[in-house]
């Protein structure tokens, strides 16, 4: 075993050097950061107004909006304060709780899609027994679960990787990840890896449902009529819209992990793994907020109102 050494620290060294183009692009995430906070926050504040949104697709689109808060909560002030600074040192404590943050955030979007996509199933093609099935009880049993295991699983390769001894404090990354760490230690990370791909390879799951549910979704249209298609088609888009970018963007930064990141150009580098914690909080509230009308309409009403 290589001469391991317990630093307190890290270091993040994928900040790229940029001068004083710092100063416009932190004004520019800071935009960025504001205008997520903002279009979640009225998609939240929308539906739980509104009792005729008091339906399960829309409080599964809520979830989606507390998760894009929560997750970019824990991404962009650190970000942002990086930024601004010529070291990017962050504390141990800071790095793992920055990952649980994220990572969870990253592992509640596709079972909340999943269930999204049970739920248009159900309404699709079980439509007489939708009120039967989908009951308030059962949406917010599906919600807690869509938080709590992937919260687990996340916890336990925490767990294992606070506890490697590190040769090393350089992540190269612009945030804490825990593959990132793991590759620093100084011992055999047989059990991390097969966790992880446990892990990658549950959280996958819900993929494979939503593409099962709009194959039958896709059916049961085909021997439909031109007005049943279409209004199939409003209600299911903004789903398939953030399912699709999701998936993405989750592959990118996936990908990049596994990838030698000196090979790659530094500026495509970064863009790459800013992308999950970025584009969809972005697109969610703009995907939802403009493509319902339902929601459109309300969201126009309490802004011109308020």
């Amino acid at each position: 075993m290589e001469n391991s050494t317990v630093s307190f620290y890290f270091n993040l060294t994928m900040f790229v050097n940029i001068g004083y183009y710092r100063y416009p692009v932190f004004v520019f995430f800071l935009l960025i950061y504001s205008f997520i906070l903002f279009a979640n926050l009225v998609i939240i504040l929308v539906i739980f107004r509104e009792r005729t949104l008091h339906m399960p697709m829309y409080m599964f689109i809520a979830c989606l909006s507390v998760n894009s808060l929560y997750g970019s909560t824990g991404f962009f002030p650190r970000f942002l304060m990086d930024l601004l600074s010529d070291t990017h040192m962050i504390s141990r404590t800071a790095c793992f709780t920055q990952i649980y943050v994220i990572y969870t955030y990253a592992s509640h979007e596709f079972p909340i899609l999943g269930i999204m996509a049970y739920d248009r199933y159900v309404a699709v093609c079980h439509p007489l027994h939708y009120h039967r099935k989908m009951t308030s009880q059962t949406v917010w049993k599906l919600a807690v679960f869509a938080w709590i295991c992937p919260a687990f699983f996340i916890s336990v390769c925490i767990y294992l990787s606070s506890r490697l001894p590190l040769c090393g404090n350089e992540i190269k990354k612009v945030f804490c990840a825990i593959w990132n760490i793991t590759k620093l230690s100084c011992v055999t990370i047989v059990v991390n890896n097969i966790v992880g791909m446990l892990v990658t390879a549950t959280a996958s799951l819900p993929l494979l449902y939503v593409l099962y549910t709009y194959l039958r979704i896709v059916l049961v249209c085909w021997k439909s009529s031109a007005e049943f298609k279409g209004k199939v088609f409003q209600s299911c888009l903004p789903h398939v819209v953030s399912f699709v970018i999701y998936s993405i963007v989750s592959f990118s930064d996936i990908a990049l992990s596994r990838y030698n990141i000196e090979e790659i150009n530094p500026y495509l580098s970064v863009i790459l793994s800013l992308e999950f914690a970025v584009i969809p909080p972005i697109l969610n509230p703009l995907v939802y907020g403009l493509k319902l009308p339902e929601i459109r309409k309300h969201i126009l009403k309490m802004l011109l109102r308020d």
